[in-house]
């Protein structure tokens, strides 16, 4: 459902993503992982056509993004990590926009709409009555994930989901896409909670650099590296090893009181 091919974005002097090739096929959630400046959300971004790759190729759901991009939008659904909305609407007005550019009609629309607020504990009254700028950082994650699902896509990319969510629309929303995977869907999950994509994904994909350095399932990458949890097989091909040592060493040369040593 996802393959890329050699894949590149440089920006100038800089490679974002440096020859990256991946394929996921339906019914997997693969996630995808690496530290901030790592290349993800580019890569992301590359998937759903807002970027044009420098070199290589996209193709989501059999489509080439370069060729057939109206076809690849049409077969995804985006969670963009800024989750970025209209403030001046309403929540109700969004999503009955995002319907309408999708060829939803207003009827189907408001029926899917109201599945999804009863399953994310949203009143149609508070949809319909304040704009999504008074919506609080939860409320609004929950319209960019409704927004995302409303045209029932194939294929599914989320870029830190969980970011706003309370504890149990966070539950909610993993056993959602479990079940929408066991469904068929591709759904591709960047986050930095790690132990969240232990126990929700199929698969780990680490990046680095721009670059592919891992791709396996949680349990064999944790029995390839005798055992160690995922956060940790993270932290030491990302140079995270390196970073707690200097924290701890940074740390040292604070006393209790916080005052400076000599």
């Amino acid at each position: 459902m996802i393959k890329l091919t050699d894949l590149t974005k440089v920006y100038g002097a800089q490679t974002a993503v440096d020859h990256l090739s991946l394929e996921i096929p339906a019914g997997q959630i693969v996630g995808l992982l690496g530290p901030n400046g790592a290349g993800k959300s580019t890569t992301l971004k590359m998937i759903t056509g807002m970027l044009r790759p420098t070199s290589g190729t996209v193709q989501v759901a059999g489509y080439d993004a370069t060729t057939h991009l109206m076809e690849v939008k049409r077969s995804l659904g985006f969670v963009p990590e800024s989750g970025a909305l209209y403030e001046s609407l309403t929540g109700l007005e969004y999503l009955r926009m995002v319907a309408a550019l999708y060829g939803i009609e207003a009827e189907q629309a408001d029926v899917r709409i109201q599945e999804f607020i009863q399953f994310f504990d949203i009143t149609w009254q508070a949809l319909g009555e304040k704009i999504l700028a008074a919506y609080s950082k939860g409320m609004r994650r929950k319209i960019v994930i409704i927004a995302a699902l409303l045209h029932n896509p194939p294929v599914l990319l989320f870029d830190e989901p969980l970011d706003g969510l309370d504890v149990n629309a966070a539950m909610g929303f993993k056993t959602l896409i479990q079940t929408l995977a066991k469904q068929g869907r591709t759904i591709v999950y960047s986050s930095h909670i790690l132990d969240v994509v232990e126990k929700v994904c199929h698969r780990v994909v680490i990046i680095h650099q721009g670059r592919l350095v891992l791709d396996g399932a949680p349990a064999e990458v944790s029995a390839q590296h005798g055992g160690q949890s995922l956060e940790a097989v993270f932290s030491k091909l990302t140079g995270g090893d390196v970073l707690r040592e200097k924290a701890e060493n940074f740390a040292r040369t604070f006393t209790p009181g916080g005052t400076e040593q000599p």
